[in-house]
């Protein structure tokens, strides 16, 4: 899996965002500040992998490969954040507006209920049970998200976004396959079976909210029970 990942790897310099400025003048207003809000979130929630990774699995996983995969996925997330940093500060001319989502843990309840979810699991002494909790936060809290900004390529709108989003979905997925091998394959003491369908269960919840209520994705014309189940079909 780690020669998986550096297989992978891309720059942001690789993502052209010239046709992007055009596109965004012409969405409406609920689609920007859906996807405005979407992006915000994703920034926000790399910056806690990155912390987790930092300073917790990297410290505690001994397995040789392991730790390669994690050196090298800190490298990655490093550049999903400059991704979402660069979209945003090419998308948002308005400084107050872009200064709000720059700190949206602070300035976004919708994003604050997320973050706070992940960043309360950093500090749970399980190494088993966080790493659930992670692969929940790349596989569960980053799906919704990631399938509409997919639906927005369909209509061939942001060319460099939609690109990014290809790139970073891959990342993250094979982040999520290497956190349920590691789980499956190396953790002797595992949480019980309750435990962990409570875990990727307040996940769910969590997403479905986000997407459905705080920031629905019917703003930019999707539909709201199909994207609830879908959420689901990935969590199962």
């Amino acid at each position: 899996m780690y020669k998986k990942a550096v297989a992978s790897f891309w720059t942001a310099e690789e993502v052209d965002l010239s046709k992007d400025v055009g596109d965004w003048e012409r969405l409406t207003l609920d689609e920007r500040h859906f996807l405005s809000h979407v992006l915000t979130f994703f920034a926000a929630s790399d910056g806690i992998v990155i912390e987790n990774l930092v300073e917790r699995f990297a410290r505690e996983v001994k397995v040789t490969e392991a730790r390669c995969f994690y050196g090298f996925q800190i490298a990655i997330e490093n550049i999903h954040s400059e991704m979402y940093s660069l979209l945003i500060e090419t998308l948002i001319r308005d400084p107050q507006e872009k200064n709000k989502l720059f700190n949206a843990i602070e300035t976004l309840s919708c994003v604050k209920k997320k973050a706070e979810w992940a960043l309360n699991w950093i500090q749970n002494p399980s190494f088993a049970k966080r790493l659930v909790a992670f692969a929940a936060v790349e596989g569960i809290f980053f799906s919704g998200s990631f399938a509409a900004i997919f639906w927005l390529k369909k209509r061939g709108l942001m060319p460099g976004l939609t690109f990014s989003n290809e790139l970073i979905s891959r990342d993250e997925g094979l982040h999520c396959d290497f956190a349920c091998h590691l789980f499956n394959l190396y953790v002797t003491k595992k949480p019980s079976k309750h435990e962990i369908v409570q875990i990727i269960s307040d996940a769910v919840k969590i997403e479905q909210e986000f997407l459905t209520e705080a920031l629905p994705v019917s703003l930019i014309g999707m539909n709201c029970t199909l994207m609830k189940q879908y959420i689901e079909f990935l969590s199962d």
